[in-house]
């Protein structure tokens, strides 16, 4: 079993999520306001330990023709320097309609009005989410 921390990293926060291929069930845990990459990356370690996480999954931000920009570059960079210190496999997955899917669950649900929700934690959790659907499609266990 393998347990899965999802980060959706964006210019000012990241969205983190976790969750194991076991179960195949993803859970928003927090966002992150980016200060300092190593301030980031302090966080990023505290959130592993804690969960237990066994490997990353980065949201890749493609273009909505499946070509790479510039924020795909820059998060393919900013991950693998987290990668090496963390020293974790990391794997990439698509993350094109995850804050769609995130704005969704949120207008479903009520919330203060004074106070805007960032999704990204949600986000992440969708991205999570594809992932270990995408595994069950191609790896069913028994019973599935």
């Amino acid at each position: 079993m393998t347990t899965w921390l999802c980060l959706d990293i964006g210019d000012k926060r990241i969205g983190l999520a976790a969750g194991n291929d076991q179960a195949r069930l993803a859970r928003p845990l927090r966002v992150l306001i980016r200060g300092s990459k190593e301030q980031d990356f302090e966080a990023i370690v505290r959130v592993v330990n804690e969960v237990g996480a066994d490997a990353l999954l980065v949201g890749l931000p493609l273009n909505m023709d499946g070509s790479e920009g510039p924020q795909a570059k820059r998060v393919r960079k900013y991950a693998e320097r987290l990668r090496r210190r963390l020293n974790l496999p990391l794997v990439y997955h698509d993350e094109r309609l995850s804050s769609f899917v995130a704005d969704e669950i949120l207008a479903q649900k009520p919330r203060r009005k004074d106070r805007r929700i960032p999704n990204d934690a949600i986000a992440a959790a969708a991205i999570l989410q594809s992932f270990f659907d995408q595994l069950s499609q191609q790896h069913p266990t028994i019973g599935d």
